[in-house]
């Protein structure tokens, strides 16, 4: 049967075996640290293509105003 400070004890060095042992182990790469910022570039190069062709080629009329695309009706009395 355990006591909680002996079960404290043992549960702390586990803990401080387990950061000594990553600490010595050598730092790998993982995809994100290889590549992160190759992609967030070439995420960002994309966007901006494809909203620059959005933009000027679609033929879309970006003009929101309606003067001078509305003609009144004729007034009735």
């Amino acid at each position: 049967f355990c006591t909680s400070d002996s079960l404290y004890h043992s549960l702390a060095r586990g803990i401080q075996h387990t950061a000594v042992r990553q600490a010595h182990r050598k730092y790998e790469p993982n995809f994100h640290d290889k590549y992160g910022n190759l992609v967030l570039l070439g995420g960002a190069a994309v966007f901006t293509v494809v909203w620059g062709y959005v933009f000027t080629q679609a033929g879309i009329e970006w003009g929101l105003s309606p003067v001078g695309r509305v003609t009144p009706k004729e007034w009735r009395e």
